[in-house]
């Protein structure tokens, strides 16, 4: 099954925050991501640069850790959201804002925007997780459940699913939103990178 970019985030099977996006792509398989100490980013692999003229949409900062949370998405939104949140905008009406001001991507899919926030506590009391979707019929951004952990993705149902996500680390998490779990079943998987929170946000990239 293809269901395009996939992401992740909630809480992992140790009660960790996390989030984790996967790019799956058959149009532009050529691309990598890059990690930083705030961020990872998806960009071409060297001698596919001259991709970006072909698609704008293929080259974005795919994970940003602003303030205690971390926020995932599959494109230039993932600054948005982070921009808001960095002025005080609580998490769903940064997520909302964001895909109400840029939309779905006018390609030749009508990719929809998807995106997450999680915070880094796992005090249920002051915890906070949610997943926005932006497509051509709708926008619908939800709370995932203390506890829980969900995906979304492009092409796939457009509704969060609950997922056992089965890894610890954010080098655990990374690949195993690339070809392990559910996350096996998906085709065409081309890079990934996840960003876990034990006592501090750490970010990890896979690159097969």
């Amino acid at each position: 099954m293809y269901t395009g970019r996939i992401l992740s985030t909630g809480m992992n099977c140790d009660g960790k925050p996390f989030v984790a996006y996967r790019v799956s792509s058959r149009s532009f398989p050529n691309r990598r991501c890059l990690k930083f100490d705030n961020r990872a980013a998806i960009v071409p692999k060297e001698g596919f640069e001259k991709d970006i003229y072909e698609n704008t949409y293929i080259t974005y900062n795919s994970i940003r850790i602003v303030r205690d949370m971390a926020i995932v998405s599959n494109g230039s939104h993932t600054d948005v959201i982070a921009d808001k949140i960095g002025l005080g905008m609580n998490i769903k009406d940064a997520i909302a804002y964001s895909l109400l001001t840029m939309d779905y991507e006018k390609d030749d899919y009508n990719t929809p925007r998807i995106a997450a926030v999680v915070t880094s506590t796992n005090k249920k009391e002051e915890y906070g997780c949610y997943v926005g979707i932006a497509n051509d019929k709708k926008i619908l951004v939800e709370e995932v459940p203390y506890g829980e952990a969900v995906f979304i993705s492009t092409y796939g149902s457009q509704v969060q699913d609950k997922v056992d996500f089965e890894a610890k680390t954010s080098e655990e998490a990374a690949k195993y939103i690339f070809d392990e779990g559910v996350f096996a079943n998906y085709k065409k998987p081309v890079t990934s990178c996840a960003a876990v929170f034990d006592g501090e946000w750490t970010i990890d990239v896979y690159n097969p």
